[in-house]
């Protein structure tokens, strides 16, 4: 950590709470609220607030992920490298573009040949891509969450979780590597950091919201189902923390596809690229080639970083 956050950096944070609430019991009337949730990449604009520099002093101690043993820091090439080469191994097509270090040195897409607007890029076929129904390494986990009727939020985000503890042996052990260990989320700032860096402001209101719905997720996973079934849902595993990871991934990377009836999912590599709330393209599935894409609403030239809209 350096000793200040850059306008940037807040950016990046608030980013997490710039999004309506949604509601944290697991019955079926909610399922809506969390399939239908709109997400945002980490936007590259400035919001306009007056938190230039703001000590990490105080905010180290609390956004620090306790007990995360997977994943890696936000700038780690080596990781998001050997993601890209097992997704080519497994049927991604060579890309147009290279993973690279962008702006404050986080990573990025950028194009290594020439790019013409209204070109198809990635091409991320769906057995590639995590939703609800991607398999289990624990089946028997996967099992019990479905009997349980948890809406798709939840429970990719448990998912996440467990695919994590399994390290090596789950077939997303090279994805997972390549998340950060420490997401950009206001789900590790404390209520006094709230107060202090977001006083008078609505998006005060919008962070602590989101960090209670959290926080009531977990604790209904928790009495409901982790309780009833401690030997699938260990509490060294399942646990706040891994949960405020788990969902702090899902608010910076999760997207909706509209083409796949608006099913909610993670895209390994899609997600390395950067959003801008400027830009019109967005991910979706393309029927003609059965993957992901998006269709650039610009041209590229080669040595710049590519950037989408979720919409």
């Amino acid at each position: 950590y350096s000793t200040s956050l850059s306008m940037a950096e807040v950016s990046r944070i608030l980013q997490s709470v710039l999004l309506p609430p949604f509601s944290h019991k697991l019955d079926g009337t909610t399922n809506s609220h969390f399939s239908s949730y709109k997400l945002y990449r980490r936007n590259k604009l400035n919001i306009s607030i007056r938190c230039s520099s703001i000590s990490t002093t105080e905010t180290t101690k609390s956004t620090k992920t306790q007990n995360i043993p997977w994943g890696c820091e936000t700038d780690s090439i080596e990781n998001a490298s050997n993601l890209q080469k097992w997704l080519s191994e497994s049927g991604l097509p060579s890309q147009k573009m290279d993973l690279q270090r962008v702006d404050v040195g986080e990573r990025g897409l950028v194009a290594n040949n020439n790019i013409r607007k209204g070109e198809k890029l990635l091409f991320v076929p769906p057995s590639l891509v995590i939703t609800a129904d991607s398999k289990w390494s624990n089946s028997d986990a996967g099992d019990v969450l479905k009997q349980y009727n948890v809406p798709d939020w939840p429970f990719i985000a448990t998912y996440l979780i467990s695919e994590a503890s399994f390290m090596k042996s789950s077939r997303w052990s090279n994805y997972i590597s390549a998340l950060p260990r420490q997401p950009y989320s206001l789900l590790y700032w404390t209520q006094s950091e709230l107060d202090r860096y977001l006083e008078a402001s609505q998006i005060r209101q919008r962070a602590v919201e989101r960090i209670n719905n959290v926080i009531g997720t977990y604790n209904d996973l928790r009495l409901r189902i982790f309780s009833r079934h401690p030997d699938l849902f260990p509490e060294e595993i399942f646990n706040i923390e891994t949960f405020n990871w788990s969902f702090g991934i899902l608010f910076s990377r999760l997207v909706r596809l509209p083409s796949m009836d608006g099913r909610v999912a993670l895209v390994p590599w899609a997600d390395m690229l950067n959003h801008n709330c400027e830009v019109e393209t967005f991910l979706d599935y393309d029927k003609s080639s059965q993957g992901i894409v998006f269709t650039t609403d610009r041209a590229y030239l080669p040595g710049f970083y590519i950037i989408w809209k979720e919409i």
